[in-house]
């Protein structure tokens, strides 16, 4: 792949990224409306006098304010997340800071990417564990971590270990890891929100009774269908697109470790030893899975090209990474 044409791919990827981050807002406060519209029930029409007439409107007041309180949540999570997720992750991974004197030709090699990448040197953690993987994390370049466990670090050559920290190092370049905290944060809340909802039906059947009684019955109605259908299509699709994301960003990273290393053979052989690998890595979880760089539990690589899979297959990434000329 040309230089040229690998970076236009980094910013359509970033600009994409920006528009799906900014428009989950808008989904998430145009959700949270909805929501309040049917929580808020109806209330009585008035005319500008304020003398009451017949019929009935929508309780905008309170659909407003669940619809600010929704992205307000939102917002705080994401901000926590921003500053703090790459250490919450560490701490859940049972990570361990390493300085260069416990493993010198680990640290030369990050050394070594970091000066091709112009990028500053991350800190470097280890897992004891004897699966293969390893992962990236932090928001910035100057606030990033790479983490390797103890069973990928002792079985990987040099150009082996060069390709996979070029990897975890190219999604610190290019942001890859504060758009996918951001997202799984958002497609949680989402989630969150929308579970709080359809579980409040069964205890708001008095109020919206009421609704129906002041005149709003028909539009009532349409709206809770509304409502239920919005709440169980959300975060279907809010986790498709996070996942496309995802995939789509581990082909540009494993691009990327080529452009730094110049050497598709590295990457394309540790994969094929991640294959190999049937340990499951037991502290990873579902909200961590995501960042390893390959699947952690490996019952999801024999379906991997699901639309809800976070990483493409791992021979699909290998033959790809053949195919590149440097």
């Amino acid at each position: 792949m040309a230089v040229e044409t690998f970076h236009t791919l980094i910013v359509k990827n970033k600009r994409n990224s920006f528009w799906l981050i900014l428009g989950f807002f808008v989904v998430f406060a145009a959700v949270g409306l909805l929501i309040g519209a049917v929580w808020g029930g109806y209330e009585p029409a008035v005319d500008a006098d304020g003398r009451p007439v017949e019929g009935a409107g929508v309780n905008w007041s309170f659909s407003i304010t669940v619809a600010v309180v929704a992205a307000g949540i939102a917002f705080i999570l994401t901000m926590a997340s921003y500053y703090g997720g790459g250490s919450v992750l560490l701490g859940v991974s049972k990570a361990r800071e390493i300085k260069k004197a416990d493993d010198p030709q680990l640290f030369n090699v990050v050394e070594e990417l970091c000066l091709a990448g112009g990028i500053p040197m991350p800190k470097i953690y280890v897992i004891q564990d004897s699966a293969m993987n390893a992962f990236a994390t932090g928001r910035n370049p100057k606030h990033a971590s790479v983490a390797i466990t103890t069973g990928l670090r002792q079985k990987l050559n040099r150009d082996e270990l060069q390709g996979v920290m070029a990897h975890e190092l190219s999604h610190v370049r290019h942001y890859d890891i504060l758009y996918a905290t951001l997202m799984a944060v958002m497609v949680g809340c989402l989630v969150m929100l929308c579970d709080v909802f359809l579980r409040s039906l069964w205890f708001g059947g008095g109020r919206r009774r009421r609704s129906r009684d002041s005149g709003g019955g028909a539009a009532q109605a349409v709206l809770l269908v509304i409502a239920i259908v919005l709440a169980i299509l959300a975060p279907i699709l809010a986790r498709i697109i996070q996942m496309a994301l995802s995939r789509q960003r581990e082909y540009l990273a494993d691009a990327g470790s080529v452009e730094l290393t110049r050497n598709p053979d590295g990457l394309a052989g540790a994969l094929a030893k991640l294959s190999g690998d049937k340990e499951v890595l037991e502290v990873a979880n579902r909200a961590t899975a995501p960042l390893y760089i390959v699947h952690p539990f490996k019952k999801f690589e024999d379906r991997a090209k699901s639309i809800f899979d976070t990483h493409p297959p791992i021979a699909d990434r290998i033959q790809r990474l053949r195919s590149l000329g440097v």
